[in-house]
């Protein structure tokens, strides 16, 4: 029998940094779903926020709280800001590259809802993939790829390690201690700017082990999203373009952000979100990113990564617009949490970054915050289980397999379905309406003849309309019309 002191599951900023935590002593594993970069953190753009100093914290904890509507806990918001800065001092110590000046400064950026620049990024707007691949090279530890989890090994309230599928074999993968960093639920949602692999599983295995998710109605929308591509990944337009002075306009250059918002722009993304997929609503009209105010070169050496891209599909920028549309981009709400990534009632099972509710993001994350949630519950959560006194335990006896049913047959069309069904009725603008004939049409798919990864994905949408009908009124990312 294969056991492991750690099992890690996900290979994004979260899981990463968490093995670069764990010494070389402890016998760690960890494992994604597909090749490694296939992870959200791979496609983040804009940066990652940090306290710039002692002083900033206060300042700090304010925005991220007004941004989540103050529904916030602010414990984890403040826990969040102060370890910030032990966090971004040991991962620049350990080597990582961040963009500076030509004295050496640390470059700050600022983005919506920021009262001051506090975004360090690297690559101009590549950040996630420098740091990925940063962590990807610090990483000690065996990283398997292919691997599919399918079941959370519970019993007596303990976690004893996972079934998975590894390269399309079922495996049972024992551990002491698990930790949750499978991300969010992107691939539910037929508009995303998520990695292909981001769908929920895990918090799917939760709602049937009676693992409560928390805040699931928040689901945030990024409101600068280009489309017009056949895949569900959609090519992401970083927030740092309106935080340098991009404008929002209509098919005749309005800028109509202004009748939704003093901030225009600058508003928070749920409200220029919603703003967007409100006009295109009522007027039929393309809405296009415009960056014409800016210099070629300048623009080109500050947004490399969004010039060569859009330069493949035909985009001369800064001299062309593009169309735009909100799609789904990060889910605020998650696998219900302490602190320290514990989770209650399970021993040995631990949830950190975007897969978890640790509080901090409240009902509307703070732009940029995400990677540093990322590092810093990472920390606290190895520290924790670090200092624990080990306690021996018989492993007891799994023999329930799903692993021969993982896929039936109509299960993309379902899917499909579901994906529809989730942007229309339970994406930006709800209705109550909407959302109850989302729950029936959810619950009949549960029952109808499909296959286990499916039903995880059904039980995680359950969740979200479960959540999205208990609040009546609007808060955050959660906007119901009636």
């Amino acid at each position: 029998m294969e056991k492991y002191d750690v099992l890690i599951i996900g290979a994004g900023i979260a899981g990463l940094y968490a093995a670069m935590q764990l010494p070389k002593s402890k016998k760690v594993l960890v494992v994604c779903k597909d090749i490694p970069w296939e992870c959200n953190t791979f496609y983040a753009q804009g940066g990652m926020a940090t306290a710039v100093n002692e002083a900033d914290i206060p300042l700090h904890v304010a925005d991220t709280m007004a941004a989540g509507a103050y529904h916030n806990n602010k414990e984890a918001v403040e826990l969040l800001s102060r370890t910030s800065l032990e966090t971004t001092a040991d991962i620049i110590q350990k080597g990582m590259e961040f963009d500076r000046d030509e004295q050496g400064n640390l470059l700050y950026t600022k983005e919506a809802a920021h009262s001051i620049e506090r975004i360090i990024h690297a690559g101009g707007d590549a950040t996630g993939r420098y740091m990925h691949y940063f962590m990807m090279v610090q990483n000690t530890h065996h990283l398997q790829k292919n691997t599919l989890v399918y079941d959370l090994l519970i019993e007596n309230g303990r976690c004893y390690g996972v079934k998975a599928t590894v390269n399309y074999i079922p495996t049972t993968i024992y551990a002491d201690d698990v930790i949750i960093a499978s991300g969010g639920v992107g691939s539910l949602y037929a508009y995303n700017t998520n990695s292909r692999t981001v769908s929920a599983d895990i918090h799917g295995i939760c709602v049937e082990k009676g693992i409560e998710l928390a805040d699931m109605e928040f689901m945030q929308f990024h409101p600068t999203v280009f489309v017009k591509t056949p895949f569900a990944r959609k090519l992401l337009l970083t927030e740092a373009l309106r935080g340098e002075g991009a404008h929002v306009v209509d098919e005749v250059g309005k800028r109509f952000l202004f009748d939704y918002d003093e901030r225009g722009e600058l508003a928070s993304r749920d409200i220029v979100a919603r703003g967007i997929f409100d006009h295109k609503r009522k007027t039929g009209q393309e809405v296009y990113l415009d960056f014409s105010m800016f210099e070629e070169v300048w623009f080109a050496e500050r947004f490399p990564n969004i010039t060569r891209t859009f330069a493949a599909i035909g985009y001369h920028f800064p001299k062309d617009k593009v169309p735009i549309s909100p799609a789904f981009h990060y889910a605020n709400g998650g696998i219900k949490c302490d602190t320290y990534g514990c989770i209650e009632g399970v021993e040995g099972l631990y949830v950190i970054g975007e897969a978890a509710r640790t509080g901090v993001h409240g009902a509307n994350r703070l732009a940029s915050n995400s990677l540093l949630e990322g590092v810093v519950f990472a920390k606290r959560a190895t520290a924790h289980l670090l200092s624990k006194s080990k306690i021996e335990t018989k492993t007891p006896k799994f023999d329930k397999d799903y692993g021969n049913i993982l896929h039936k047959e109509n299960d993309k069309v379902y899917k499909q379905r579901l994906r529809q069904v989730m942007w229309n009725d339970i994406g930006i603008i709800r209705t109550t309406k909407g959302l109850h004939e989302a729950k029936n049409l959810i619950y009949d798919m549960k029952n109808k003849e499909i296959g286990r990864l499916l039903k995880l994905r059904l039980n995680t949408a359950s969740a979200i309309v479960e959540a999205a009908l208990a609040r009546k009124e609007s808060l955050g990312s959660h906007y119901i019309e009636s």
